[in-house]
């Protein structure tokens, strides 16, 4: 009877952590489509943006703006975006692979690396390793608003303005759908020229009141929008991340519960078999007394 019991006990404690996994997919799920909802509705703003600045990448500028100057690199700068949070499958872990990859990759070249991280995570992984860490946050959620991340990502500009940092990289979970997220390293600065040179006529914007002070308005914008959108990315990718997580650790409490199930009607049987062995017995001794 002893065995009986524990089997029922162990069901019994997989049930209830059934219960957990099956609540914490629907948080999930909630989360995720609030915070893709948010991030569908980014895209077409962020995707105009591009345009333009391609635009004006080619135009004839008065004002060279050194956001699209390239320099030798000495410096790097990489701004981490993990999360907060774990049961999110190997999420963080293949960004970290990544990011580590991308840093021994340019280490070779005597180039050194200054980093922002978003997320606890990043903050734990990254600080036990030799990295100059400039600043970052924690606390990333689904409702975060640009104007909770301005105060970091200006760290990073001030020290590229100031030429201490050559070159700024992104890195991220880039959400594709709730089955695929993959980690990105994208480049921040100094902004790329994404289209061909002889594909579209030269020419250049009319600035008011000059090119500088809406260059400098409109890069920053971009800069501060880019690194928004691959947070809302990482977001969406996190939540989805735990989604099928949480779902297959579901399913798999079920599957177990059956298997446990299997076992303890047999166990239950063969104790209700041996009791009535021994009842049998019993009764037979007691009427060959007699």
């Amino acid at each position: 009877m002893a065995v009986v019991k524990e089997i029922k006990n162990k069901i019994n404690s997989i049930i209830n952590t059934k219960k957990i996994t099956k609540a914490m997919e629907m948080v999930a799920v909630s989360k995720m489509k609030k915070i893709q909802e948010k991030l569908f509705n980014c895209r077409p703003y962020y995707e105009n943006l591009i345009k333009v600045i391609n635009h004006i990448t080619y135009a004839n500028l008065e004002y060279k703006h050194q956001y699209f100057q390239k320099r030798k690199v000495k410096n790097i700068g990489i701004i981490i975006i993990s999360t907060d949070r774990g049961l999110c499958s190997n999420l963080n872990t293949n960004l970290f692979k990544k990011i580590l990859l991308y840093i021994e990759k340019y280490s070779k070249k005597n180039i050194t690396f200054k980093l922002i991280i978003f997320g606890s995570k990043g903050w734990k992984f990254f600080n036990d390793l030799n990295i100059n860490i400039l600043g970052g946050m924690t606390g990333i959620h689904e409702k975060i608003n640009i104007s909770e991340l301005l105060g970091h990502i200006h760290i990073f500009l001030k020290e590229y303005n100031q030429k201490s940092i050559d070159k700024i990289s992104i890195a991220y979970n880039h959400f594709y759908n709730t089955m695929i997220q993959k980690p990105k390293i994208i480049n921040l600065l100094p902004i790329n020229q994404t289209i061909q040179q002889d594909a579209i006529t030269r020419w250049d914007y009319i600035y008011e009141p000059n090119s500088k002070i809406l260059l400098d308005t409109l890069l920053n914008r971009f800069i501060e929008s880019q690194i928004y959108q691959s947070i809302l990315e990482n977001l969406t990718s996190e939540q989805a991340a735990r989604m099928i997580a949480m779902k297959t650790a579901t399913d798999n409490s079920s599957n177990v519960i059956k298997e446990l199930k299997l076992i303890y009607n047999k166990a239950r049987q063969s104790s209700i078999t041996q009791e009535l062995i021994e009842i049998i017995s019993g009764a037979s001794v007691i009427s060959t007394n007699e």
